[in-house]
């Protein structure tokens, strides 16, 4: 596995460009399967997990081809509807081609989907959801097969506002016949710009980005041009980085109302934040300042994505904060990897209690998952000495070339590979 090594104590500063958002690009693909034809996907990230749903799409018959942050789909030779046991367990996000490819061919197949441990995170509301427009469902083991001759509208309310379960079934209705209301939907970003790619290619729907989202099922869905929204993550993870090592980071492309809750927080910490139409500029030259209280919890609160990137500027922080987090109960894995480079958190069930230190130092850690693996980064770009993050592959899944992306706002950081003698320097 590839490791990162990290030269610590050097401010960031310069300019970067926002790559395109994962967490909306992987069901825009996977919803480009109801349609058939050609459809092109611009300001697509080169990440782990788009490839590995770019294969998974290639083993179902369609032609695929990603160059230049643009992904071109050729659905008309899509000849399957089983979704291969080894490829999905590597990605969550396949569970997306669920409704797709229920409503284009009248039946699917799928298995228990993998990604990144960071707790219980159940597909019920999903099956639920299709049931409710009228599958029939069968489970055997780990394999799960959805029928239906004709997806039929139906009345929807989820028990809990998720996001993969509010875009399945978003994709799926939208070739059901008549009227679906779906209730406590999520409200993310990434599904108004769900929502936006398949009115785009012809479907009606409405809704989206508030609790309630009605579809009109349509007869056919017509190819289209897109482009992906910005990632916020990333985005938020670059402020953080730079808030972290005292920097001054200008961030373009950004799409600031997405990053209400962390520019709140952020100010709270002391940290100077501008924004101007899609540009943010970021600047700390001072020691951050403790926050009491913050709480993770579907979006537009405090994103779950962004917590353990936080705890590491807390960890800087003066005095002592505490953070709550709501939606895994996984997600504090990074503290123990955070402590060893000198960080003093205790954890207490669902929350996290932080006493911030005057500096953090290197040590050779472990990205346990994607958003820990960023945490550690930022923690190895603030602290004093050399840092080595291990199991990087983890970080792969959600950032294009995190060490050439840093590296562009002057971070001594390299990618060293052990099939090969020679370290790749950003």
């Amino acid at each position: 596995m590839d490791k990162l090594v990290i030269e610590g104590g050097k401010p960031l500063s310069g300019t970067i460009v926002i790559q395109g958002a994962k967490n909306a690009a992987l069901p825009i693909l996977a919803a480009s399967m109801l349609v058939e034809g050609v459809v092109t996907i611009e300001h697509v990230p080169k990440l782990l997990d788009i490839d590995v749903m770019l294969n998974i799409l290639r083993e179902l018959g369609c032609r695929a081809e990603h160059e230049d942050q643009t992904v071109q789909l050729d659905t008309t030779s899509l000849h399957s509807s089983h979704i291969p046991e080894a490829l999905m367990r590597q990605m969550r996000s396949s569970i997306f081609l669920m409704g797709p490819l229920l409503a284009r061919f009248g039946e699917v197949t799928i298995y228990q989907p993998g990604g990144c441990a960071i707790g219980e995170r159940k597909i019920d509301l999903h099956l639920s959801g299709l049931e409710a427009l009228g599958a029939q469902i069968v489970e055997e083991d780990s394999r799960i097969t959805c029928y239906a001759k004709r997806l039929k509208g139906a009345e929807i309310h989820l028990d809990l506002p998720s996001v993969g379960a509010t875009e399945n079934i978003m994709m799926a209705a939208v070739l059901a016949e008549g009227l679906t209301t779906l209730s406590n939907a999520a409200r993310e970003p990434e599904i108004q710009d769900l929502q936006n790619f398949l009115n785009s290619m012809g479907a009606k729907i409405i809704g989206a980005g508030t609790d309630t989202i009605t579809i009109e099922g349509v007869e056919k869905l017509t190819p289209c041009r897109y482009q992906v929204i910005p990632d916020r993550i990333v985005t938020g993870t670059i402020m953080v980085a730079a808030a972290a090592t005292r920097g001054q980071v200008t961030l373009l492309n950004t799409c600031p109302s997405h990053l209400t809750s962390l520019i709140h927080v952020l100010r709270r910490t002391g940290v100077q934040i501008a924004v101007d139409g899609d540009i943010i500029k970021v600047g700390a030259a001072a020691r951050p300042k403790a926050v009491d209280r913050i709480v993770t919890s579907p979006y537009p609160a405090f994103p779950t994505d962004m917590q353990s990137q936080i705890m590491v500027l807390l960890a800087l922080a003066d005095g002592v904060s505490v953070m709550k987090e709501t939606i895994f109960e996984g997600r504090f894995k990074h503290v123990d990897e955070l402590s060893r480079m000198g960080a003093d958190i205790r954890v207490d069930l669902s929350s996290a209690y932080i006493r911030g230190v005057s500096r953090l130092y290197g040590a050779t850690v472990e990205a346990t998952d994607l958003r820990a693996g960023a945490a550690l980064v930022i923690a190895g770009l603030a602290a004093q000495g050399k840092t080595v993050v291990e199991q990087v592959h983890h970080i792969d899944r959600g950032y294009d070339q995190i060490e050439s992306m840093l590296g562009r706002l002057g971070a001594r950081i390299t990618r060293y590979s052990p099939v090969e003698s020679n370290p790749i320097v950003p």
